[in-house]
């Protein structure tokens, strides 16, 4: 795997960083836990699915909790 492909995995997140805060704030919350769209919310969904991508760098399983 090459750099620039770690870096999108990297860029991807900070980017869902940003809109998540910016969702937050726009809401005046500290945590989306605290929203009432807090389950089923697309774009939490989408932060999700980045920080997951980013620690596994798109590959597939390897992940228990």
């Amino acid at each position: 795997m090459s750099m620039q492909e770690t870096d999108i995995y990297e860029q991807r997140l900070d980017m869902m960083i940003v809109e998540i805060q910016s969702c937050q704030e726009q809401k005046q919350l500290e945590s989306c836990s605290k929203c009432e769209h807090y389950i089923g919310c697309e774009l939490r969904n989408k932060y999700i699915a980045a920080v997951y991508d980013s620690m596994s760098k798109g590959q597939t399983g390897g992940f228990e909790f």
